[in-house]
């Protein structure tokens, strides 16, 4: 079903998007439009991490919608996030941006230590997976190995850094999808990528393109969010009743913890 917006904008639900997402229509123009997405969008459009902000508006309920320019593009595949400097590049950018960090304290943006995102998850999982043996052994070793590092060298993170947030367009690699935002160790991010895109063998000299040392130090709280971000895709699989997913899932992740 189409929404009508004032200024003859026409709201178009995005096909198999979650019901925040829209293509907005008016005469020969289109924009990207999502519902109360984060605030931190305007900056990040004008550091050129994520699209174009074009508008905002606030609608008769109280919702936002946020428009960003149309670009005709593609989502990366998996098979291309860990070999393209462009990835490194954007996430260089975001981790290091003391500007962007600061703007998402100012409108709230929660700081998320390894402990608080363990718990976190702890009290989403239904039962089935409260039950998985494995998935327990897990979420044991990473509470008897929290990783230490400064709160105050945290970064605004992005948060969810999988292949489908990748769009590229005319050459250009932007992040899309900001709903998981937060102030956080970057190794938030590092973590998915490494883990579900870069070859185990392959960890030290990606870290070095980063521009991080691969100290044990590092490579101990880079494993601890690799082996996060493998539960999380779990719980998002189950959530969506994708049991395929979550099966290979787990698989991978016992490649990476064999215990």
């Amino acid at each position: 079903m189409e929404i009508q917006l004032d200024n003859n904008w026409r709201l178009q639900p995005i096909k198999g998007a979650t019901g925040q997402t829209y293509m907005g229509i008016r005469a020969s123009e289109k924009v990207f439009i999502k519902r109360n997405t984060s605030p931190l969008l305007a900056a990040l459009s004008k550091e050129g991490i994520a699209p174009k902000m074009v508008w905002t508006k606030r609608t008769a309920n109280g919702d936002v919608l946020t428009a960003q320019e149309w670009l005709d593009g593609r989502l990366l595949k998996a098979e291309e996030i860990g070999k393209r400097n462009d990835v490194v590049d954007v996430l260089y950018h975001l981790h290091h941006s003391h500007m962007l960090k600061e703007m998402l304290k100012k409108i709230g943006g929660e700081i998320y230590t390894p402990d608080r995102m363990l718990a976190d998850y702890e009290r989403q999982l239904p039962q089935e997976l409260k039950k998985n043996s494995y998935l327990a052994k897990v979420i044991n070793y990473l509470y008897d190995y929290l990783p230490e590092y400064p709160v105050q060298n945290y970064a605004a993170v992005h948060g969810d850094v999988n292949h489908r947030n990748w769009l590229v367009s005319n050459n250009y690699l932007y992040l899309v999808d900001w709903d998981s935002v937060m102030v956080a160790d970057p190794a938030v991010d590092l973590g998915m990528i490494l883990g579900h895109y870069v070859p185990q063998s392959g960890w030290n000299k990606w870290l070095l393109a980063y521009g991080s040392l691969p100290s044990d130090s590092t490579m101990a709280r880079i494993y601890w969010y690799v082996l996060f971000s493998f539960l999380q895709e779990i719980l998002r699989h189950h959530q969506t009743a994708d049991r395929r997913a979550m099966n290979t899932e787990i698989l991978q992740m016992k490649r990476v913890f064999d215990y």
